[in-house]
């Protein structure tokens, strides 16, 4: 409920890592007296280190007495009594408070807030509930500052949490269910290789360090200023909950009432204690991160993610609808904006849609979001400038600098230049020439996804392109820091805006914010700073590359941000002076139309064009590991990119054709026309919630009624005055010099209020001479005087100045090859090594040039430096950091925190103060050395190179400093530091290393010819010739216990890539023909931890996905990464949490999750079929499968009809609730399809019936041999059980009615196959035998290719397979792409047994049976015709017979596998229960009650034929419904394993079970 505040332009954010010099965490706490007072009474209080406290810290507190008299602790319940109900919740708060104010009374000092009495009757309150009343209490009764508040909860688990409770007063918190969870891990081997107190000690170090993260977005630097400063937003949270446990907290939207979370705590406490039945081995993961079926909503989804990309590669519209449906469903579920609905319902307004201003105009309103050259790949960061300079929109390049190469217009036309360049606090590759290349230039104060924090690139990304375009090191780790070193206040950010508009006159200047409480305010001073342009993003940007506390916790909805920032600019009279935009997973037309009644002007997209250009939502974009080439450097993983900016073309077409329509039905005919107008959004009307309403009258005010008169979008350029400033007055007597043709030296006097200098002039320059500029010394101007802030920013090539006097901040910032040169006036009378003579940031964000200074340079002098060369007297704090090239000279002192964060370039000190060795080290407690190493100058060459470079400095100048150092360089020499980065030296050292191997190789290979094989090398079949280094790691090694210790170095990440699919192999044809054994075998544990390290682990997990993917939701890549890590038992209890049954599906399911398998996209999926059939088969070995009986019953009886997939399910599930099930089957053995539908060989009958002995120790009833409707009355079976499950499947077997039909030797397969699996079981002979007969199975699938199978164990003489349609292609038509189950070309196993017997595939297809021929009443042969397929405008496929293509086929046995109708209707009669047009049992839409009561349906005798796996989730989920229809709350899941936590909307009315 609680949104991280952050900094943004008001005051900088502070880097925690980089910074960590100047934070702490140590506080004291406990009784404090008057602060004015000096006495040796105020240090009588407890020092502690860490708000984080342990078991035995926390022990030790409440202890204290026994050795501090006086320091007496009293520990406090948080929990109330279950019998207590909703109201028990509210009275607890007050019980706890008053006591808290008692015990402080009674000479307590340390109160302690704790809610380990929780259990089976007692409920805990929210422990930030509790602390934030208890605060607040002793605040309103001055008796805060006379006690230490310690929360003793087993609630705390993230980083987020515990910010909260400090930040809402708590002194310290103790997570004692944290350091259980840990122990528990620990004994189970989960976590090795640590004792449990050193995993304690890593637990509260990274919670530590995620506090200081928290804080620095701020830029507050002690916790004890961070202590119940309460610097959140609340988002959710009703004003009477924020007045009494959060006063002062701003909450815009109210929400949940005290009643809601008492509602919320109950139901909770029932999650954990109401089932009494069973105990889940695991937690199940509900989503918070990753999408999960049927966890927590998510705008993402693997359908929003298909269907886009469906649509917009196909130009599929049906598809588009089918997003826009999803996508719009997702919105509602979890976005502020959800909750709204467009008010149309005034069809007067609406205009026909032809008066609505064309697709082609409103495209040029939308943005791509920053997206830097190096988190993305190049092919995916073009593909999106080109697209969007095709349709007049803008991208954005992103704080990574871009290619030069990409203005150039391309033959074709196109072009990949970015129009908007963006200004970040990295100023990664920001030169002049890049600011002159743009027609937006873009300050990003923020970003959505992580606020008020910076970034980092991880050197495995920084390839040799991407460290050129940045001008860096290809190999080193970049790092952003989170604040602009150059915009510490609205101030500074008002001479960012002047610099860049010197720097681009005719680009506008854009301020990127992010959307929290006060942003209006903010962006009233960005107008007033001048910018032109404002974006309010909101908090749920989509980089895969930041942390989770920001993604989840920082930022409000750009709803709130955009709402405000246009009421207050309108309310200030500002709004007509600038372009307000907004982004933010903004995904349909829906979504732009709110933003548009909201007040924006322009809309930025970002997720949504990556997802048209393939992205899938790994959420694994910082680790150069991203399976489609979206965000990725490694070339291998770029080739896989199948993007084509036509993709993204046609998302903004179909998006702004939609936005068409609806401004069309609301009467618009331009989005102009729509700005700001909220009166025509509305609440939806069917809106409601349990735990309190959100109240979004704030957001629908329209502004132009509370400002009457006054512009409610751009009107007016902002004056910025160009012309005016002191270099562009100089444009005239340069004219010729910028056009090189000749040079120019002229003297210029400069004042304090002459900022920029030169930056207007490198603008000139760079639009003239690009990247290049001008040659060396063509215009010199010598300056005398004070020069303002930014004197030389971003100077181009070509352009030296010479400064005699002095300068104010940002002196050389962004340096673009140009020459800086200054020194104090000649006849200045002080020591210019010891004073300041330029100020703060100097040289921020270099690229290249030279600055040379005669004088001290003030705080964080070459800041971002990464080309540059500079030489200077003397530094202040912070110099050099985060340098990533260039070289610096210091002739003197440095303060402190020097190199931090530096990860290229050289810094040479000199360390004058004492011995050689004492200044050495003195140098070295002022510098960081987390990043660095520190060594002598020895190099011949960098000896000589240091030198002349003094003495040019000397000679530049008229440094006494360095004349001197001239002078006594042999002697000085060994005080010279050299400061340098470790990852630049090793990356340096890597490319020596390389260097000498291929010359050696080189050599080798002139001297030496050919030696032969390698009898090393791995050898694999690859069907996938873009991925040439992938290996089979079994083929390549001798043995099981070698591949184990293969295993144990597996490399995860890139798994699969390096791995070659490997399935369960068939047995050898020949050999498996001839016995019903199964037909697979299974790979060794170690194998299978190969194929577990091929998945990847997505964020969005297309194989759990209900449309696509695993119908049950199996959560396959959390067991895959157990098998990975070789944890089979905690593997096989995250498999039994969504599957009752996988030795059926491991075994029989043709794998739907395998087909949607991002891995697939591109290569092979991961063998999930096979990693999940050695799980359940582990499980039984290892007696993991013993029977648990339900502890308690119910008292309600069931009775489930049929015992197939769909009703063994429903009775496992109904069972485990304890209900009394009874499983009626009309055959001899239980198992329906799978008994005596699936042949023996596929799936072996003692593993069914090993199941259901299982089940039948675990209580369930099984009855065979009873055909209810026929041998026992329907009617009385209802009476006699309160509820009934209808699961007898789709029996009725779709027939073909042609001549001849009735000829014997005519059968169904179904039939076929019954009789030769009873006959098997029986050991007797079966009475339907393909022995020696001419075999013909008519129809394909599963059930034609199990006919197959056993027709040739049977003996066929022949066999054939006729199929009407055309045969599949080798790999995906266009009209099946990724990830519907693949419709291609397979041999399975039927079809590879006729193969090795008869030398040929049995298969032929688009062939049609027309007649029978008989003898004797008996089939000889069947007359057929060929067919042809061809597809209309439509799409729709229409069949013709071939003429002339008839043919006699002879045929001895005749097997029809065509499928199944539906249900047979005996039974459905005699219920009176409603049936589909189709004949299938009518339910309502996502329900599995029919139309008569107690009786509900599943399988597919409701859903029509499909799938096993299909059938148990089906049952699975009838059996949730029929839970639910017996008593008030159902604790069995829904799809994917989630046990929903449902809160009522009448707390005082949960029961829960004892």
């Amino acid at each position: 409920y609680f949104r991280e505040l952050f900094a943004q332009v008001t005051n900088p954010p502070i880097d925690p890592i980089r910074e960590k010099i100047v934070m702490s965490l140590a506080c004291h706490v406990g009784p404090e007296g008057n602060l004015l007072e000096i006495s040796e009474r105020q240090v009588q209080r407890l020092s502690l280190e860490s708000p984080i406290l342990t078991d035995g810290e926390l022990a030790a507190i409440c202890g204290m007495a026994d050795k501090h008299p006086g320091w007496v602790a009293h520990t406090i319940d948080t929990t109330f009594e279950l019998n207590e109900g909703a109201g028990g919740f509210a009275q607890a708060l007050d019980r706890v408070c008053n006591e808290a104010e008692q015990a402080i009374g009674n000479g307590a000092r340390v109160l302690v807030l704790s809610d380990r009495a929780a259990g089976l009757q007692r409920v805990a309150v929210s422990a930030l509930l509790a602390a934030g009343a208890t605060h607040h209490h002793l605040v309103a009764a001055k008796l805060r500052a006379r006690v230490a508040l310690i929360v003793d909860t087993g609630e705390a688990r993230e980083t987020h949490h515990f910010c909260t409770l400090v930040g809402y007063g708590v002194d310290a918190v103790c997570p004692y269910m944290v350091y259980e969870a840990l122990a528990k891990l620990h004994r189970e081997n989960v976590l090795v290789g640590f004792t449990v107190p050193e995993l304690i000690a890593r637990f509260r170090l990274a919670v530590d360090d995620g506090i200081r993260k928290v804080m620095s977005k701020m830029g507050i630097s002690t916790l004890q200023s961070y202590k119940g400063a309460q610097i959140f937003e609340a988002l959710g949270i009703a004003n009477e909950v924020v007045e009494r446990c959060f006063v002062g907290t701003a909450s815009r939207v109210g929400g949940t009432t005290l009643a809601g979370f008492a509602a919320d705590a109950l139901a909770m406490h029932n999650a954990a204690y109401g089932n009494s039945n069973a105990v889940p081995p695991a937690l199940g993961d509900e989503g918070e991160y990753n999408w999960r079926r049927g966890g927590a909503r998510h705008v993402n989804t693997p359908a929003t993610v298909s269907n886009m990309q469906d649509a917009v590669r196909r130009e599929n519209k049906a598809a588009w609808e089918a997003y826009t449906a999803e996508a719009q469903a997702s919105v509602r579920d979890c976005t502020l904006r959800g909750l709204l609905e467009l008010d149309d319902d005034d069809t007067t307004h609406a205009v026909p849609i032809d008066k609505v201003e064309p697709w082609t105009s409103i495209v040029k309103r939308f943005c791509t979001g920053a997206m830097s050259y190096g988190s993305i790949s190049k092919e995916a960061h073009t593909a999106l400038a080109v697209a969007m300079n095709a349709i007049g929109g803008k991208s954005n390049s992103g704080e990574g600098g871009e290619d030069a190469e990409r203005s150039i217009v391309r033959a074709d036309g196109s072009c990949a230049r970015s129009a908007i360049k963006q200004v970040a606090s990295g100023r990664f590759g920001v030169t002049s020439n890049y600011l002159a290349d743009a027609d937006e230039l873009q300050i990003k104060m923020a970003q959505g996804a992580k606020a008020g924090e910076g970034g980092e690139l991880l050197g495995t990304k920084v390839s040799a392109d991407i460290a050129r375009t940045r001008h860096t090191t290809p190999g080193v780790t970049l790092v952003s820091p989170p604040p602009h070193h150059d915009i510490y206040s609205i101030e500074d950010l008002k001479q960012l805006i002047y610099d860049l508009k010197s720097a681009n006159e005719g680009a506008r200047v854009s301020v990127k914010l992010v959307s929290e409480v006060g942003v209006g305010v903010v962006a009233a001073g960005v107008v007033k700073a001048l910018a032109d342009h404002i974006l309010v993003a909101g908090h749920d940007g989509g980089t895969g590359a930041a942390r989770w506390t920001g993604i989840k916790y920082a930022g409000l909805p750009w709803e709130l941000g955009l709402a405000e920032t246009h009421q207050t600019l309108v309310l200030n009279g500002l709004r007509g002076r600038v372009v307000l935009q907004t982004d933010g997973q903004l995904k349909t037309a829906r979504d732009v139309a709110i933003a548009a009644l909201l007040g924006a002007e322009e809309f930025g997209f970002a997720t949504a064009p990556l997802v048209a250009l393939g992205c899938v939502y790994l959420r694994r974009c910082h680790q150069n590991s991203c399976a489609v080439g979206v965000a990725t450097q490694d070339p291998e993983l770029r080739a896989k990119f199948g993007g084509q900016p036509e993709h993204v073309i046609n998302f903004f077409h179909y998006l702004a054709e939609d936005l068409r329509t609806l401004m069309a039905r609301l009467g618009f005919c331009t989005v102009r026309e729509m700005v700001g107008h909220a009166e025509r959004l509305r609440v939806r009307t069917d809106y409601a919630s349990a735990k309190g309403a959100l109240d979004l009258s704030s957001l629908l005010q329209p502004a132009h009624e509370m400002r009457r008169g006054v512009a409610t979008h751009s009107v007016e350029q902002q004056q910025h005055d160009v012309a005016g400033r002191l270099d562009a007055r100089l444009l005239p007597q340069l004219q010729e010099a910028l056009q090189g043709g000749t040079t120019a030296d002229i003297e210029v006097a400069i004042g304090n209020t002459d900022r920029a200098f030169g930056t207007v002039l490198s603008y000139h320059v760079s639009r003239k001479h690009g990247l290049s500029g001008l040659a060396a010394g063509t215009v010199r101007l010598r300056l005398r005087g004070s020069a303002g802030q930014s004197l030389g920013a971003f100077l181009a090539p070509g352009l030296a100045i010479e400064l005699e006097g002095d300068a104010n901040d940002y002196v050389g910032k962004g340096l673009s090859g140009g020459q800086l040169v200054l020194f104090p006036p000649r006849d200045a009378q002080f020591d210019a090594s010891s004073n300041v003579i330029v100020g703060n940031v100097c040289l921020f964000g270099a690229t290249s040039g030279e600055m040379f200074v005669r004088g001290v340079a003030a705080e964080r002098f070459a800041v971002r430096n990464s080309g540059a060369l500079a030489v200077v007297e003397g530094v202040g704090d912070h110099g050099c950091e985060y340098m990533t090239g260039g070289r610096v000279v210091v002739l003197g002192a440095v303060g402190r925190n020097f190199a931090a964060g530096m990860s290229g370039g050289i810094a040479y000190v000199l360390a004058e103060d004492g011995e050689v060795g004492a200044a050495r080290h003195g140098f070295a407690a002022k510098c960081n050395v987390e990043s660095v190493e520190l060594t002598v100058v020895a190099d011949a060459a960098e000896v000589q190179w240091l030198r002349e470079t003094i003495e040019r400095h000397a000679e530049l100048t008229g440094s006494l400093k360095a004349r001197e150092v001239v002078a006594r360089f042999d002697e000085l020499l060994p005080r010279f530091v050299k400061v340098l980065p470790t990852d630049y030296k090793r990356v340096l050292e890597e490319e020596a290393a390389k260097a000498k191997a291929e010359a050696e190789a080189k050599a080798k290979d002139e001297t030496k010819g050919d030696s032969g094989s390698d009898s090393e090398r791995t050898v694999c079949a690859d069907t996938h010739p873009k991925t040439s280094s992938i290996i089979d790691i079994e083929d390549a090694l001798v043995d099981d216990a070698q591949l184990a210790d293969r295993a144990r170095k597996l490399d995860k990440l890139r798994g699969f890539v390096r791995y070659a699919r490997r399935g369960d192999r068939y047995r050898a044809a020949t050999k498996r023909a001839g016995d019903w054994s199964e037909i697979s075998t299974r790979q060794t544990r170690a194998s299978l931890q190969v194929q577990a390290a091929r998945c990847i682990d997505c964020g969005v997990p297309f194989c759990q996905s209900d449309a696509d993917g695993c119908p049950i939701g199996n959560v396959i890549p959390k067991w895959n990464e157990l098998v990975f890590r070789d944890q089979w038992r905690e593997a096989f209890d995250r498999l039994m949490a969504t599957n009752n049954f996988p030795e059926f599906t491991g075994r029989v399911c043709p794998a739907p999750c395998e087909g949607a398998c991002v891995a697939g996209i591109s290569a092979q999926p991961v063998a999930i079929k096979s990693i999940e059939a050695a799980i359940i088969d582990h499980a039984w070995a290892m007696g993991w499968m013993a029977p648990v009986p339900p502890q308690h019953r119910t008292g309600h009886a069931v009775a489930v009809i049929g015992s197939g997939p769909a009703g063994l399910a429903a009775a496992d599930q109904l069972n485990s609730a304890g209900h009394s099930v009874t499983v009626y089957e009309r055959e001899d053995r239980i198992g329906g399809l799978l008994t005596y539908g699936i042949p023996n060989m596929k799936l072996d009958k003692r593993v069914v019936q090993r199941r259901v002995d299982k089940m039948e120790a675990e209580g369930v009833c099984f009855v065979t041999g009873v055909n209810v409707g026929v041998t026992l009355a329907a009617a009385d079976l209802r009476n006699s059980h309160d509820a009934v499950l209808l699961a007898t499947g789709a029996t009725w077997p779709r027939d073909l009615r042609i001549d001849g039909r009735d000829l014997d030797g005519v059968h169904f397969a179904m039939d076929f196959l019954s009789v030769s699996t009873k006959a098997l079981l029986r050991s007797t002979a079966t009475p339907l035998s393909a022995a020696g007969k001419r075999v013909v199975v008519i129809g394909g699938g599963d059930t034609g290719n199990d006919c197959i199978g056993t027709a040739v164990r049977q003996g066929a003489a022949s066999v054939v397979n006729f199929e009407l349609l055309p045969q599949p292609p080798a790999q995906r038509a266009a009209d099946n792409p990724w990830p519907q189950f693949p419709r291609v070309f397979k041999i399975d196993y039927g079809h590879e047994e006729v193969i090795a017997r008869w030398g040929r595939d049995p298969r032929e297809y688009c062939i049609s049976a027309k007649r029978f021929i008989g003898a004797n009443g008996c089939i000889e042969a069947i007359e057929t015709v060929r067919v042809e397929w061809t597809k209309d405008d439509a799409g729709r496929w229409t069949m013709e017979e071939v003429a002339g293509s008839e043919e006699r086929h002879d045929a001895d046995l005749v097997l029809l596998a065509m499928g199944f109708t539906g249900p047979e209707n005996q039974l459905l009669e005699q219920l009176a229960v409603a049936q589909t047009p189709r004949s299938n049992i009518s339910t309502p839409e996502g329900s599995y009650r029919t139309c008569v009561d107690s009786v509900f349906a599943a399988g597919d005798c409701r859903r029509g034929q499909s799938l096993v796996v299909w059938g148990i989730n089906e049952g699975r989920q009838a059996a949730r419904e029929i839970d639910t229809f017996l008593q008030p709350v159902s604790h069995l899941p829904v799809s994917g394993g989630i046990i929903p936590r449902t809160v009522s909307a009448q707390p005082e009315e949960i029961s829960v079970p004892a």
